[in-house]
């Protein structure tokens, strides 16, 4: 059996995430305290005990979504499994900095600080009320990305995340995004719905955030991943450091093609994707993508416990 370990993104941040990780285990406990240390603040008191509405803020979701899947992470490791029983790792937008993590080649403490800068980044991109997401499903990327260049009409429309076969995201202006509804639901789209994201992420609106990740990306280290990281730009694996770091410039204003990295995956051998961290909604994605792939959340004591259990 070929195992893939992926790591979620943005939406899948609840209150009180990571929490039994920590009480369960000292070395996820420390992975919070580790965090906190890096970004000089108690993040952990917002992740188990804060306000819904302040931990969905970009800048405080991505470090805290990061922290919960570390945590995860050295609960295995605890456990006796670690990142060798691999045989890729890759992560859904942000959750691509996580894999990065739990591969070795980010350390904890720059990985926050990168995802508060990144998140920050993102935010102040775009002005609030300029962009707009939307979720248009039943259509497969290659007619949403037909539906995004109609709807453009000389503003920003892009198709940002492949999802999974009947899941694509569009993201550009907010005009040219409701426009691009309105063509999906004409072409046949089952549900076509506006996102409550508070930026129009993976689109070419990012510019300013991926000279900003540049920066911040050109003075940290990066070493060599212990298992190869299937990038959501080129959705196929990358073990070279600085290709790496690229990677994650482009994938500010590129799209999200994590349809083709589980595909991809599959096609390797992997038979069995473990969800590391909060919530469960690459599983489904997976399920919807490959059949024959199984998955499985590890998110919880009780999880990791079952990992054991076979």
């Amino acid at each position: 059996m070929s195992v893939a370990f992926v790591f979620p993104g943005q939406g899948a941040q609840t209150i009180g995430m990571g929490r039994d990780l920590a009480q369960a285990y000292p070395a996820a406990q420390a992975v919070f305290d580790e965090v906190d240390d890096a970004l000089g603040e108690k993040l952990s008191a917002l992740i188990w005990e804060g306000d819904a509405g302040t931990l969905t803020l970009t800048q405080n979701a991505q470090p805290a979504l990061m922290a919960t899947s570390m945590a995860a992470m050295r609960a295995l490791d605890a456990e006796g499994v670690g990142i060798d029983r691999a045989a890729f790792v890759a992560g859904h937008s942000l959750g691509e900095y996580s894999a990065l993590c739990a591969a070795g080649a980010l350390s904890i403490a720059d990985t926050a600080r990168l995802l508060r800068t990144r998140g920050r980044a993102m935010q102040e991109a775009v002005p609030v009320g300029v962009g707009a997401m939307a979720a248009l499903l039943g259509l497969d990327f290659e007619a949403v990305t037909e539906v995004a260049a109609e709807a453009a009409e000389g503003e920003v429309c892009q198709a940002a995340n492949d999802n999974d076969p009947g899941q694509v995201v569009v993201s550009g202006h907010k005009a040219a995004v409701e426009r691009a509804i309105e063509l999906a639901k004409a072409k046949g789209a089952k549900r076509a719905v506006l996102l409550p994201v508070s930026a129009p992420f993976h689109c070419a609106l990012m510019e300013p955030a991926a000279a900003v990740m540049a920066e911040a990306l050109s003075t940290v280290t990066f070493d060599a991943p212990a298992v190869p990281v299937v990038t959501n730009v080129q959705a196929e694996a990358v073990g070279d450091p600085d290709q790496l770091r690229e990677m994650l410039v482009q994938q500010v204003t590129g799209s999200v093609r994590w349809r083709e990295s589980v595909a991809w995956m599959g096609a390797q051998g992997v038979t069995e994707m473990w969800e590391v961290g909060a919530g469960k909604a690459l599983s489904g994605m997976i399920r919807r993508i490959d059949r024959s792939i199984s998955s499985r959340a590890v998110g919880t004591p009780d999880d990791v416990k079952a990992v054991l259990d076979g």
